[in-house]
């Protein structure tokens, strides 16, 4: 059987370090929700059957907002829990119903509005071949120092073989979902996957692919959306 393709994006977050009023994810940009883009983009491959959007249970804002353009590309799963590892679990769980342990799961942050075209098809390419799967990352390109307590330079570290993980993350459902149970304190998918000894291929992104984590990171995005327009 083919295996087919889908997204689930974690969005029950409530944006602690992000300093402004409402959801992070909600926060206006380029005329559309923050989320919209981040959907907009794994959407953007045709493979993509369904893109799964986990929120809080109590989330009253997302029906606020236009998701018509979608269709029924799009399927919003109320479940988020406590962390991005309880959200990304209880949205493979949901989402069993409709995908095979064999489909390729992309995990996609809601604060990623400016995933590119060719980044994601070579995910997909390079990925899909792989046994394991594979994410989007970047080499490190900057000096490494590791501090002290008073944040004075212990040492400069080595960077080769460093890389600054992004997403999506794609994996297998059924590996995802196994990751997931038996990991609670990771802070992504590949993370879980490497615990149960696995080592998922790391494929070149790119620097525009930035995540929205200040109010003035709003700002880079919104240029950046408009150049790719």
């Amino acid at each position: 059987m083919t295996a087919r393709y889908f997204g689930l994006v974690p969005a029950a977050g409530s944006g602690s370090r992000f300093g402004a009023d409402g959801l992070k994810q909600y926060s206006p940009l380029a005329g559309k929700p923050m989320l919209y883009h981040s959907i907009e983009r794994l959407l953007a491959a045709p493979e993509v059957e369904v893109v799964f959007v986990v929120l809080a249970p109590a989330d009253t804002d997302f029906r606020t907002h236009d998701w018509s353009g979608f269709g029924q590309r799009l399927a919003p799963l109320y479940c988020g829990g406590a962390s991005r590892r309880d959200s990304v679990l209880n949205g493979i769980v949901a989402a069993a119903s409709a995908v095979d342990p064999n489909d390729w799961m992309l995990v996609h942050d809601a604060a990623r509005p400016c995933l590119g075209k060719a980044e994601l098809r070579r995910l997909m390419d390079e990925a899909g071949r792989d046994e394991v799967g594979g994410i989007l990352a970047i080499p490190v390109a900057d000096t490494l120092k590791r501090a002290d307590d008073e944040h004075r330079i212990l040492a400069t570290e080595p960077r080769d073989g460093l890389w600054r993980a992004q997403t999506p993350q794609m994996f297998r459902h059924g590996m995802l979902l196994r990751a997931l149970r038996e990991a609670e304190h990771v802070t992504d998918d590949a993370s879980a996957v490497e615990a149960l000894g696995y080592k998922p291929k790391l494929v070149e992104g790119s620097a525009k692919n930035l995540k929205v984590t200040f109010a003035a990171d709003l700002e880079i995005a919104e240029r950046l959306l408009k150049a790719g327009a």
